[in-house]
């Protein structure tokens, strides 16, 4: 950031205030951080809230832009903060972009300083009573705070506008417009869709979308894992379409189910690589129907960091309905598995699989690798925990132990670490 005008640094005893209140920040910001997740979700349109990708890197930019901001604050207080334009920051940039968003996108920076701001005001009214002091650190604040946002912002936008004008030099922009208009219901054809795409339509679908997590960047590394996942289904290459740094999405035509040992296979050797699959479906309807089951199927996915890196829209179809009403999905677990909803994960788990392996304790025993003993010993202390006759509420429980195993711990509930779901 280029600074035009003098930057007076401030005096001693409101400098000691900056880095004391900048240092309680960098201890412990998970109450500002949850309150500024919450009023930038609250605030994301509908096309960004159902992209678990694109939600999951907002939400860590701004983490990002407020730890940044907090240390270098501790480090010298007052001083010009310089743009935070790190590789995750620039990584989101091109994903606006390449999912076809518009710039109001950067509202969400907006909408986190003002959040961050109000709990700044809230802390400096703590530390002093002295309003000369009080005046002193909330000008000098308030000038940094929103110099710092507005060259990250700026810094952003450049980015996004260079990414935007190589994209409409190639063929990826008019291919993801004509996705999004098929995703969106527009009123285009499916012969004109076709002819757009150059992937004929009228066939059955089955979407997949596939992104790393962590450190997998490798933009030929999803296509990859792409190509093997139509393979093990039997299909030709499938139809991709770049949705950002770290997301492609596919789809695949005329294939059966992907035998998932094949898929997996792959997986291990593509680290941090994760696929969601939709249902197959017939059309360009099924073409979109496909999609967005892979998106809620990836939705549940985010929820488990450390779960199933492969999972289909058959898998979570349950949870993802019963979970569209969070509050009454939890207080359905509770009511449900009673003490089991606190207990130990791994009667949890052990039942789940139980269940699915439709009550055969030697086909559970086989799927979690376990003595069909041990499998035995776990159910009956699971049982003494429910509160329900577990043969006449199979169905009840077995959901109940779905929802937990895919969303993770009950907001209030002091459950201990979930098992990772079996797949």
């Amino acid at each position: 950031m280029v600074v035009t005008a003098r930057w007076e640094p401030p005096s001693p005893r409101v400098t000691a205030l900056i880095r004391a209140a900048a240092q309680a920040f960098v201890d412990d910001p998970s109450e500002l951080l949850d309150e500024v997740d919450a009023a930038v979700l609250a605030a994301a349109p509908e096309r960004i809230a159902g992209d678990a990708v694109i939600t999951a890197a907002t939400v860590a930019t701004n983490h990002a832009n407020i730890l940044h901001w907090a240390q270098a604050n501790v480090r010298r207080p007052g001083a010009p903060v310089p743009a935070n334009l790190s590789a995750e920051v620039l990584d989101l940039a091109r994903d606006i972009v390449r999912r076809g968003l518009d710039d109001t996108t950067l509202n969400t920076y907006r909408i986190g300083q003002n959040v961050a701001w109000r709990a700044w005001m809230v802390r400096a009214f703590t530390l002093t009573d002295d309003p000369d002091e009080l005046r002193e650190l909330l000008d000098v604040t308030a000038r940094s705070i929103f110099a710092f946002v507005d060259a990250t912002v700026a810094g952003i936008q450049e980015r996004i506008d260079a990414e935007r004008e190589g994209l409409a030099r190639g063929t990826h922009a008019e291919r993801l417009e004509t996705v999004n208009l098929i995703l969106e219901g527009a009123p285009i054809t499916s012969a004109r869709a076709s002819a757009r795409l150059r992937y004929e339509l009228d066939r059955r679908h089955t979407a997949a979308i596939v992104w790393g997590d962590g450190e997998a960047r490798d933009p030929g590394g999803l296509e990859t894992a792409a190509d093997a996942l139509a393979r093990a289904a039997g299909a030709r290459r499938p139809f991709t379409v770049v949705a950002g740094t770290r997301t492609l999405w596919a789809w695949f035509a005329d294939g059966g189910a992907p035998q998932a040992e094949a898929v997996r296979a792959h997986l291990q050797e593509a680290p941090g690589v994760r696929i969601a699959l939709g249902t197959t479906a017939e059309g360009m309807e099924g073409f979109r129907r496909s999609h967005l089951d892979a998106l809620a199927t990836q939705r549940l996915m985010h929820r488990m960091p450390g779960g199933p890196r492969l999972a289909g829209y058959e898998d979570v179809q349950l949870v993802a309905l019963t979970a569209a009403d969070e509050e009454a999905a939890w207080e359905f677990v509770r009511r449900t598995l009673g003490d089991l909803a606190a207990g130990d994960p791994e009667l949890r788990e052990t039942l789940r699989v139980y269940i699915r392996e439709e009550f055969s304790a030697s086909r559970a025993a086989r799927a979690l690798y376990a003595h069909r003993n041990t499998v035995l010993n776990r159910l009956g202390r699971a049982r003494e925990l429910l509160p329900v006759a577990l043969e006449h509420h199979g169905l009840q429980v077995g959901l109940a132990l779905e929802i937990v195993a895919w969303l993770g711990p009950a907001p209030g509930t002091p459950l201990r670490a979930a098992a990772p779901a079996a797949r």
